[in-house]
């Protein structure tokens, strides 16, 4: 790396993610990040595939015929942030703030890994291009990555997208389906004092959804990998009146499902467990896939093998599933721990930062000399 020191690459990933912490950059409100990231890419070395809705895609300026097509992938979105989580905070050891974890981190790594590459872009053996993207944390139905795949041709020649989500420097691989659904429940107002002449929507809610709160965890083996699957009643609201029998409830079920499911099969199997009642409505308002387990490419291989990744199931929806409806292997690969995504105290270490950048130079290939070897995680997940 031309003679940049350990302590000055995680001083410039960490400024380089408190900087994008401090560009706020919520679900439909990403121009001002991605306008930021453009500059930041090094125009020279890559070519703008696409730019729009809101995505910034790049690719080598030169595509090689024989090189391997590797394209690293991050939402720039947010979830709205709470308190004082804009702009960010350095700490010594840390960056906190909205979207450090989820997964801004992950995008400075791709932006350091663009300098280098800029520097020489024939020093890997592999092509490398970089999608920038909004509205992950939105519903499939907004999603900016499915339109984005049916205009522009290139996407559907990546050998391997690796999808920086917060997986504190592991491979996961695959992601549960993610399905959202409306149930409404109907009854008959009364008054509380005769509650014979109506019928009460919220006892009739009781006894549906206790089916779901008192289903077991299901675990789904895949390659040796263990998903779970869960159900969960996330809202619920009904009533008027202390003294008036609710004629109507409405509560949101959130189904985790694994990849051994199609979506069809996942609504079929959740109108089952609610049953046949005819007072009970479900409507589905969402139903995102999920993604494949690929295990068996060789970039996976060359992946795990760049910094003795562990290997693990995601145990969340991700756009590795976006990217399998076009025939493209996709994994999870990033520095942020899943546990602060979100969180109202987000944060991940500088260190975290460092390895992540330091694994993909060694996976790319990189000449020069490489970054000092991490030594394993401890207590890391087989």
């Amino acid at each position: 790396m031309s003679g940049t020191t350990e302590s000055s690459l995680a001083d410039r990933l960490a400024e380089r993610t408190l900087a994008l912490v401090d560009i706020p950059s919520v679900s439909r409100e990403e121009a001002a990040a991605l306008a930021w990231i453009r500059t930041a890419i090094p125009s020279e070395a890559f070519e703008i595939l696409d730019e729009a809705d809101p995505v910034l895609f790049l690719g080598p300026k030169v595509r090689r015929v024989d090189a391997p097509f590797v394209v690293l992938a991050g939402h720039v979105d947010t979830v709205p942030p709470a308190g004082a989580m804009v702009p960010g905070v350095r700490e010594p050891s840390a960056v906190v703030g909205r979207g450090s974890s989820d997964m801004k981190a992950g995008l400075a790594v791709m932006l350091e890994v663009a300098e280098r590459l800029a520097r020489d872009p024939s020093a890997s053996d592999l092509d490398v291009g970089f999608l920038f993207f909004g509205r992950e944390e939105l519903p499939i139905t907004e999603s900016a990555v499915l339109p984005l795949f049916d205009r522009c041709a290139a996407a559907t020649t990546v050998d391997l997208a690796i999808v920086m989500e917060p997986t504190d420097n592991a491979i996961e691989v695959g992601c549960l389906g993610n399905l959202n659904a409306l149930i409404t429940i109907e009854g008959t107002a009364a008054h509380s004092a005769r509650p014979w002449l109506g019928d009460n929507a919220i006892h009739t809610a009781i006894a549906a959804l206790a089916s779901l709160a008192d289903l077991p965890d299901r675990d789904v083996e895949i390659d040796g990998l263990m998903f779970r699957e869960v159900v969960n009643v996330t809202t619920i609201e009904g009533g008027v009146a202390a003294n008036v029998i609710p004629d109507q409830v409405r509560a949101t079920v959130n189904f985790r499902y694994a990849p051994t499911h199609a979506p069809a099969d996942a609504e079929a199997r959740l109108r089952e467990l609610l049953g046949a009642d005819p007072r009970i409505q479900v409507e589905i308002v969402g139903n995102a896939p999920p993604g494949p387990v690929n295990v068996r490419n060789p970039l996976v291989g060359r992946l795990r093998a760049a910094g003795s990744l562990t290997l693990g199931p995601k145990q969340a929806w991700t756009p590795v599933a976006e990217f399998a409806t076009i025939g493209v292997d996709a994994v999870n690969f990033g520095p942020g721990h899943p546990q602060y995504a979100h969180r109202d105290d987000e944060r991940v270490d500088v260190a975290a930062i460092v390895r992540s950048f330091e694994v993909l130079h060694r996976f790319l290939g990189l000449d020069g000399p490489d970054p000092p070897a991490a030594a394993p995680d401890e207590g890391a997940r087989a």
